[in-house]
């Protein structure tokens, strides 16, 4: 461990202004930065004696709890800063069901959504036009899960040259559509008109979430081979799009517990 200089300190802080590097203030969310390959550790500043979990020597820089409150995002952080930065990430095709995101801005939707797509086995999950994964509320809500290299951002042309060229499957919520509660029921029937008459073809659901105020685009609504709605109350036009998105993940995905 060495100290850090005033100088060290001072660019950093300059780098936060001006820069997407990642700021860490959570063990938790440190530990899954550190063991994950889409991630690239710039620096670990602390002022404990030793840290709680494996780091490069070389990489870890003494500092008092002044420095990293100030460099932290909350008011609390744990005497522990990390610093990183993500790897340059290539676009890849789902091999798992998977999420879209179409223009969300509310970094919190966003998290809990990543989070809870992973915990229902939809493993990839794409950012289109959204808010930036070095987003902070955004790492702390989806308890670090954005770190995964199966989290990729990309444009709206790109996903949706990607979707036709792949023949995506693409599922929407519509106050018209069919209820998700039989649409999942049925998922079997539906794996045979989507898919045909060949049982080794294997192809997945995409679940498309639009943004919070204007919902999914027009240009992706066209892409939607299939659209469901969750049966609510009169009196309730629509729900939260983490909570919505989140239970049709659910109903899609239940089958495989």
């Amino acid at each position: 461990m060495q100290k850090a200089s005033k100088g060290f300190i001072s660019d950093l802080k300059k780098q936060k202004r001006t820069s997407s590097l990642l700021f860490l203030d959570n063990l938790k969310i440190i530990k899954d930065a550190i063991s994950n390959k889409s991630i690239q550790i710039e620096c670990v500043l602390t002022s404990m004696e030793q840290l709680p979990f494996f780091c490069d020597e070389q990489l870890i820089f003494k500092v008092d709890d002044k420095t990293i409150e100030q460099l932290a995002d909350t008011k609390t952080p744990q005497k522990v800063l990390c610093i990183a930065s993500y790897k340059q990430h290539v676009v890849t095709k789902p091999n798992t069901n998977f999420l879209v995101l179409d223009g969300l801005q509310d970094p919190g939707n966003v998290g809990t959504l990543i989070r809870t797509a992973k915990a229902c086995g939809f493993e990839f999950v794409y950012l289109v036009d959204c808010v930036k994964r070095n987003n902070p509320k955004l790492i702390r809500s989806s308890v670090g899960a954005v770190f995964d290299e199966k989290i990729m951002e990309l444009s709206r042309e790109d996903f949706l040259k990607l979707s036709e060229k792949e023949n995506f499957n693409l599922i929407m919520c519509d106050m018209e559509g069919e209820n998700i509660f039989e649409f999942a029921d049925s998922i079997s029937q539906k794996e045979r008109q989507i898919f045909g008459k060949n049982k080794n073809c294997i192809q997945w659901l995409g679940v498309v979430v639009g943004s919070e105020g204007q919902g999914v685009s027009k240009e992706m609504e066209k892409l939607c081979k299939f659209r469901v709605k969750i049966p609510m109350k009169a009196g309730i036009e629509s729900l939260n799009a983490g909570v919505s998105g989140s239970i049709i993940m659910y109903e899609l995905q239940k089958r495989s517990f």
